[in-house]
């Protein structure tokens, strides 16, 4: 557990940004490779569950190379600063002799690096959102700290991390949004239907419902992560609509409902599982 000490400093440092974000608006962060990320916190692989695609296409080998390329992109991008340069070349020019010197490297990163580290590790809560398309898997995850600040990471299937600082949940849903109806077609509210729970899997569906779900060009699924399993929402977009699946919580198979929604009332959706009560 944190110590009261760093709650508040952690709580001083959600207030600073939330203040700086209440400024300037939604705005751009930073953008780092998982291999960059693997550098800049290797714990963070385990501890968090953002997704590392490209890291894990390569094998032990080719990994430790990546990052030492990882390493000289952070620095010449100025992003990352080594601090005991010169001990670490003594350990290189160590190499093949019986000296066994070995040094890790002290490094210093920008604030923008910084608070995507640090804003990604501490949220309360999550919201996880998995895009599928023909073309494979986007994911993104917006961390919850306050009504004001919120982290958006958005992780394309090469392993590139977008990481936005958003200062509303309505700023942080329109990009998922964006995921989930790429096209823009979700444009009217159909009735709501209840469904069993078996009749997703059985095919038990409405009409309407079997056709999006057969000729979805993007499916989605949006989940909260937080202390208990929360509600998921699975999107089907086509073409020509948008069919929204919600699930209460897993515990509840009585608490399914569809229905085609507009991009109004998709929105609201979104919004609605950013901003679920914590646990």
């Amino acid at each position: 557990m944190p110590t009261p000490e760093l709650d508040i400093e952690l709580d001083k440092f959600r207030e600073l940004v939330g203040a700086a974000l209440a400024e300037g608006g939604t705005q751009s962060l930073i953008k780092l490779t998982d291999e960059e990320l693997a550098v800049l916190d290797p714990d963070a692989l385990e501890d968090v569950v953002v997704p590392t695609p490209h890291l894990a296409t390569l094998s032990d080998e080719q990994r430790q190379w990546v990052l030492g390329t990882a390493l000289r992109s952070l620095v010449s991008r100025g992003a990352v600063e080594v601090t005991n340069i010169a001990e670490l070349d003594a350990v290189l020019k160590s190499e093949g002799t019986d000296s066994g010197l070995t040094a890790d490297v002290d490094m210093k990163v920008t604030p923008e690096v910084s608070m995507a580290l640090t804003l990604r590790r501490t949220a309360s809560r999550a919201l996880a959102v998995e895009q599928q398309t023909s073309n494979g898997t986007v994911t993104a995850f917006v961390f919850v700290h306050s009504p004001e600040l919120l982290l958006i990471e958005q992780v394309t299937g090469g392993g590139m991390h977008i990481f936005t600082l958003a200062s509303k949940a309505q700023d942080a849903a329109k990009m998922v949004q964006a995921l989930v109806d790429p096209f823009g077609v979700a444009d009217r509210d159909g009735k709501t239907i209840r469904l069993d729970a078996s009749a997703l899997t059985t095919g038990a569906v409405d009409k309407s419902l079997a056709r999006v779900i057969d000729n979805a060009l993007v499916v989605s699924q949006l989940m909260v992560l937080d202390a208990r399993p929360g509600p998921l929402l699975t999107t089907y977009a086509s073409d020509r609509e948008v069919w929204a699946v919600h699930v209460e919580s897993p515990q509840d198979p009585t608490g399914i409902t569809a229905q085609e929604v507009s991009e109004r009332t998709l929105e609201e959706r979104i919004v609605k599982l950013i901003k679920q009560p914590a646990a």
